[in-house]
């Protein structure tokens, strides 16, 4: 059948994986299958029910809720009406809701459970837009009717499917408007680069109000046939990964470097002998992994330490992953290359992409066929780039948004003749593999004139289990310092040892000459990070502002 629209995804996967098992939930203790065909009844009469209670094509309906099967059915439930849904980040308290309510008009809303209805009903006390609400965890799902999913109006590519809030690390919200041919249009081209089956297992994790996990971890499954698992939680994630043992893996790069600084951690703590073949081992991957992707010869010795390593410790890490992992993708931040070498060596390798919300996801993304370390990975086919003197990267293609709601001027910031100015430095190299080096707008220039790209230092520091966050500072001054979130029981010479081992790898500009240490108060309640666990740079820097003016004050 054509695919045109979201909901086409789903009458997709009907016709064509007729599976018992398109979805799994745990209940009581057991994994229950979810069959495709009570998937699309469950839409069919939950768009029903949202018809009867006045929703109408163009009306913008609220997801205040965590990841799990009711929220992907609602999404698709208020596309196949014509409405536009609105996807917020249950963590986000009312205060914060009550703006993006008034910013989208939104008349109809779905929480998750009493927490997030009571946090819709306290914003709507303010804003006044919700006139419908419903509650997973309390109101019953209506029942589910016999027949297909039936649009109520006709549906159309270039019609608005989803808002998606987004205030990156400064500035306000803005909405960002990605039409039902953007999201097809990212399903089709990511299952171009990326090689999904429909006897693949998937365990989703991350939030659906990101675009990241609802375009690749459920349009994309869904098309797919990939059967779609959903975790209890993120406190439970270690376990559910034995349960399902899942064979696709999509994360952010904080779940790979957690648990490549866990095992350091364990085996530190472990003593001789496992701490020390733990260290040997861990040098091998990384060794290994580095002359493999850099097309160098691995010679007879490394191959047999390397191999002897796969039986000692290599297997306990992919039995960790429940066993039957063959594909694991990172994708909404830059990853550490230590870390990616380290999973390569260990057999299993990370497919690096990169995208934004403005982007419907992902835009390049390393493949079994093309797999570089250290970059995105070439782009999707039918998506052109372009990087500007400055190195800013702008991209063009089907997946790039209609714009930001209600925002026309800042639409034109960054969207011209079909080309959307990323925000972002990097370059394409010869053999088409794009590089991502850092945030145009976070890139530090010193009182030198030296250009210093802070993420990569920042994600080398938090590769160590002893750095929490880390954050760098510097625009304007005469050197690089850093404000360190230590992790755990760390002390202040733990943490000048690791800066020491980062700075090894610098050059002496980028080098951090002074840092102090700051309280673990840098959440998504303080202002200190977005929703998608980004630390705010401006808010942070402001809130620790006579810190770094010690620093400077006291020179380097």
């Amino acid at each position: 059948m054509d695919v045109r629209t979201a909901p086409d995804i789903l009458r997709y996967a009907a016709q064509t994986h007729r599976k018992p098992d398109a979805f799994l939930i745990r209940r009581e203790g057991r994994w229950e299958p979810v069959s495709i065909d009570e998937a699309v009844r469950k839409v069919a009469s939950m768009a029903r029910h949202l018809r009867s209670a006045g929703v109408a094509a163009g009306d913008r309906v609220v997801i205040l809720s965590e990841s799990r099967l009711e929220w992907g059915l609602a999404d698709l439930a208020v596309l196949s009406i014509g409405g536009v849904s609105v996807p917020i980040y249950p963590t986000l308290p009312a205060g914060q809701i009550e703006p993006l309510l008034l910013d989208s008009g939104a008349v109809a809303a779905f929480a998750s459970n009493a927490t997030q209805r009571a946090k819709i009903e306290e914003a709507t006390r303010l804003a006044g837009t919700i006139r419908w609400l419903h509650t997973f965890d309390e109101d019953p799902w209506p029942d589910p009717a016999p027949g297909a999913l039936d649009p109520s109006v006709p549906l159309q590519p270039d019609q608005l499917a989803t808002i998606i809030y987004t205030s990156g690390t400064t500035g306000e919200p803005k909405g960002v408007m990605l039409t039902h041919g953007n999201v097809v249009s990212e399903v089709l081209l990511a299952l171009q680069a990326m090689q999904l089956r429909p006897d693949d297992t998937y365990l989703s994790f991350l939030p659906l109000s990101h675009i990241f996990e609802r375009c690749s971890g459920y349009y994309t499954m869904l098309y797919a046939g990939t059967t779609i698992a959903y975790a209890e939680s993120f406190e439970r994630i270690a376990a559910n990964l034995k349960e399902v043992r899942p064979t696709i893996v999509l994360s952010v790069p904080r779940l790979y470097e957690k648990i490549l600084a866990g095992a350091d951690e364990k085996a530190r703590k472990a003593g001789f002998p496992s701490g020390p073949i733990w260290l040997w081992a861990r040098r091998l991957a990384i060794e290994w992994a580095a002359a493999r992707s850099e097309g160098r010869p691995v010679s007879p010795w490394l191959s047999l330490q390397h191999a002897l390593a796969g039986r000692l410790v290599y297997r306990k890490l992919v039995a960790g992953l429940g066993g039957r992992s063959r594909m694991l993708v990172s994708g909404g931040a830059a990853l550490h290359r230590e870390t990616a070498l380290f999973f390569y060596g260990c057999g299993l390798p990370i497919f690096e992409g990169y995208g934004l919300t403005e982007t419907s996801s992902a835009v390049s993304v390393n493949t079994f066929a093309k797999h570089r370390v250290g970059t995105v990975g070439p782009l999707f086919r039918g998506v052109e780039t372009r990087v500007a003197e400055d190195g800013e990267l702008s991209v063009r293609g089907p997946v790039v948004m209609k714009g930001y709601w209600r925002k026309p001027e800042a639409t034109a910031a960054v969207l011209r003749d079909g080309w959307f100015a990323t925000g972002d430095i990097g370059e394409v190299d010869a053999d088409g593999f794009l590089k991502i080096t850092d945030r145009k707008k976070d890139v530090l220039i010193t009182s030198g004139g030296k250009k210093v790209a802070p993420q990569p230092i920042e994600a080398a520091l938090k590769a160590s289990p002893r750095i929490a966050e880390a954050l760098l500072v510097g625009d304007a001054e005469k050197f690089v310092a850093a404000l360190i979130v230590p992790g755990p029981e760390t002390t202040r010479e733990q943490v000048e040892a690791e800066i020491a081992r980062v700075n090894a790898g610098l050059a002496q500009f980028e080098q951090i000459r002074k840092f102090e240490m700051i309280p673990d108060d840098l959440t998504i309640e303080s202002g200190m990070m977005t929703p998608s666990l980004k630390l705010k740079r401006k808010a942070v820097i402001e809130r620790h502002r006579a810190v770094v003016a010690k620093m400077y004050r006291e020179g380097g």
